[in-house]
């Protein structure tokens, strides 16, 4: 067994390891830049057909729900599953599995309780049932507050996603020859990459390139949980045992507590009313069950992604347990760099193990699986924060528009948000704990949405003003309780005060008792007249 390398320390480990041509040949490069352009072709073939916004935002109503439901898993699954959740494995335990019992949950009530409210008609995002059963503000407010959600949320994913883009192209190519920073460069090249299909197909583009996409990376991770026990002495069940020893496979917590690590009710409670709002509330995964063809499909859809969700976690945990144990007895070739903002050494782990330890070609499908997984949430990202600034915002205001002038400013509106989402991830460079951070962000207005949304379909006669309030005061507290326990000013007094922060799982619990707390307070204090159904 070879002794595993001592991390060098100082200045130099620093910078981010430059890989790039050093560890691919000619049919790495040949893998990656197929499947580029089979993406981006894909996507035009599906751009032919593009004539009105239901066809732009909505597919035309014609997917199949297997395809949906593919897509719906993948536009979960962003980099940070590929990078983040080995990372997590690697660094402790599988206990993360724990959370993925909620995600199972909450798919079976959204598609008994949710779908049937979704294709009642033809809604281009859930915030319209607002109107419907409240009235024009809250569904301002909630689709305001789903577009800044989603602009932090997904900036956060952009950068992760540069991770190994940066590693694979080397500071030279990424910086643009020395014109940006290479992290910005590239950012450019996975949003710019993403948008050509998502700008001329719409989302049945993204519904089926995320297919795809959800095929490769997922037999990027089934290849890694393969290949990396065959490097081990005593293979996989020789693994398993050091593995098991070390105790990196333990999956269950049973002790209750709001700050970390992972246990059970984190998962069955805070996962299961977490993806209640990101499957139900949030525009990203609803904009594909409302291109569903009818509610059957729907439910067929979201069960599919039941089925998927929980294996899917389990295999890139278990890949983070394998490197784990692969790397107590080899060393790593290319030296891990020191933790800095926005990055744990951890994560850049499995890029390293792909570019060093795995043959050429198979090099270039791991990579791949990446890319894919990256792009898969970039393009969900646009399609949805499109839809929603152009259906709930401007088509509102602009009533005596054509249908072609709506859909000429959807393909302009797609254009706009992929700027934004550069911007935003060249800003979240600055966050210190990349999975957690991405997570928390989301849970600052997830509980209002969802919060809402239970109010609009079963205690609608609270009303607007108290829904508002209620949601306003939601977004209030969540960054009252986020921010001070993760600024360094303000981090040891939290500590010292609290006990330490509130772990991300519960954020969208807290966040809609909030809202319903106040919405109801606000009502018995100060009574209004219930918005009739229909009624503007």
């Amino acid at each position: 067994m070879r002794r595993r390398a001592e991390l060098p320390t100082g200045p130099a480990t620093t910078k981010v390891p430059a890989l790039s041509m050093n560890h691919f040949n000619a049919a790495d490069w040949a893998v990656i830049l197929l499947y580029l352009g089979g993406i981006i072709g894909l996507g035009m073939w599906f751009g032919k057909d593009q004539r009105t916004t239901k066809d732009y935002f909505l597919g035309s109503k014609d997917t199949p729900w297997w395809g949906i439901g593919l897509s719906i898993v993948a536009a979960e699954t962003s980099a940070l599953t590929i990078i983040g959740v080995p990372a997590i494995a690697y660094g402790s335990n599988i206990l993360f599995i724990q959370m993925i019992v909620g995600y199972v949950i909450a798919r079976i009530i959204l598609a008994v309780v949710m779908v049937p409210h979704y294709l009642s008609g033809e809604i281009y995002s859930p915030y319209q049932l607002l109107e419907t059963h409240l009235g024009r503000g809250p569904r301002k407010l909630a689709a305001g507050f789903f577009l800044f959600l989603e602009t932090m949320a997904a900036g956060v994913r952009v950068y992760v996603a540069c991770i190994p883009v940066r590693l694979m192209l080397g500071e030279t190519i990424c910086s643009l020859g020395g014109l940006v920073d290479p992290i910005l460069g590239a950012i450019l090249l996975f949003v710019g990459l993403s948008l050509l299909y998502t700008y001329i197909g719409g989302v049945k583009a993204v519904i089926w390139t995320d297919a795809v996409q959800f095929g490769l990376f997922l037999a990027g991770g089934l290849y890694a949980l393969w290949f990396i026990p065959t490097l081990i002495d005593g293979g996989w069940s020789g693994a398993l045992a050091r593995a098991a020893e070390a105790g990196k496979l333990q999956w269950l917590n049973t002790h209750f507590t709001f700050s970390a690590p992972f246990n059970i009710w984190m998962g069955v409670i805070g996962g299961t009313v977490m993806v209640l709002s990101t499957h139900g509330a949030e525009q990203l995964i609803v904009q594909r069950v409302l291109a569903c063809r009818n509610v059957a499909d729907g439910r067929k859809a979201l069960a599919l992604s039941a089925v998927l969700i929980f294996p899917l976690f389990l295999i890139f945990l278990l890949v983070g347990v394998m490197l784990w144990v692969f790397y107590q007895s080899h060393p790593f070739q290319i030296p891990l760099p020191e933790a800095r903002p926005g990055i744990k050494s951890n994560d850049f782990i499995f890029p390293i193990f792909m570019m060093t330890e795995v043959p050429h070609v198979l090099k270039g499908f791991l990579i791949v699986a990446i890319l894919s997984a990256a792009m898969s949430s970039i393009s969900s990202a646009i399609t949805s924060l499109a839809s929603v600034s152009t259906m709930d915002f401007v088509r509102q205001m602009l009533k005596d528009k054509s249908e072609d002038y709506f859909l000429r400013f959807s393909k302009y509106s797609t254009v706009f948000w992929a700027a934004v989402l550069v911007f935003t991830a060249w800003l979240t460079r600055e966050v210190q704990f990349v999975l957690n951070a991405a997570f928390s962000l989301r849970g600052l207005t997830s509980g209002a949405l969802l919060g809402s949304l239970i109010l609009a379909l079963f205690w609608r006669r609270v009303g607007a003003r108290a829904t508002m309030v209620g949601m306003t005061t939601s977004l209030i507290v969540m960054n009252l309780l986020y921010w001070p326990a993760n600024l360094p000013a303000t981090k040891d007094w939290w500590k010292a005060t609290f006990g330490g922060e509130v772990f991300w799982p519960w954020f969208t619990l807290i966040g809609t008792s909030v809202t319903l707390g106040m919405a109801f307070a606000t009502r018995a204090l100060f009574p209004e007249p219930a918005k009739p159904d229909g009624a503007e």
